[in-house]
């Protein structure tokens, strides 16, 4: 795992999430998510606040402080509001330094390179979350799929999760399921019903 460096596959991971949160329209805000608890726009302000916690990480504060939720965010304003955590997340992690330097995340005191990929499977997976809520907007990068899974693989290897996993028990994967399906599954996800 220490050759892996998370951080090109994260920088992938922020591009795909902003292109995808540029085509929400704020008619689609209030729609399910498959994270049964969060309508769109609470996923998103989950995705922009674990995103400041994990910029503040890097930039070697407490991000165990941030919110993971930003909140009071006006309906058009979402895409500004990434971008600009987005950029400060990529600056906060552009050292060298920060990929074995200790750090603190909700999982426990990890490698600064566990705690990014750890990131990329989070922000991974509630991009396809928000992807399904949009009806698929943009195809999805199948490498970055591959990346948080083998990650969730590593770090969620029991199907059982208790209360204080962010995520699900693991459900099974439709035969000839897509990376992204697979993950999804992998960390308790169903698509959303059509009917």
């Amino acid at each position: 795992m220490n050759a892996i460096d998370p951080r090109p596959v994260y920088t992938r991971a922020t591009e795909q999430a902003a292109a995808l949160i540029k085509t929400v329209r704020p008619e689609q805000l209030t729609g399910p998510t498959p994270c049964t608890e969060f309508d769109v726009r609470t996923l998103l302000g989950h995705i922009v606040g674990g995103t400041l916690r994990i910029a503040v990480v890097g930039e070697g504060g407490d991000g165990l402080a941030v919110h993971p939720f930003a909140d009071g965010v006006a309906d058009d304003d979402w895409t500004a509001e990434y971008d600009e955590v987005r950029t400060r997340v990529l600056r906060a992690w552009a050292g060298d330094d920060r990929m074995d330097a200790p750090v603190r995340v909700p999982w426990g005191e990890v490698p600064g390179r566990a705690a990014l990929s750890g990131y990329v499977m989070e922000l991974v997976t509630h991009t396809w979350d928000l992807s399904e809520s949009l009806g698929h907007p943009l195809d999805l990068d199948p490498d970055l799929a591959a990346f948080a899974l083998a990650t969730a693989r590593r770090v969620l290897p029991d199907p059982q999760r208790d209360e204080q996993t962010p995520f699900a028990d693991v459900l099974p994967a439709p035969e000839g399921a897509d990376t992204y399906r697979q993950l999804a599954a992998w960390l308790g996800r169903a698509p959303l019903s059509r009917a």
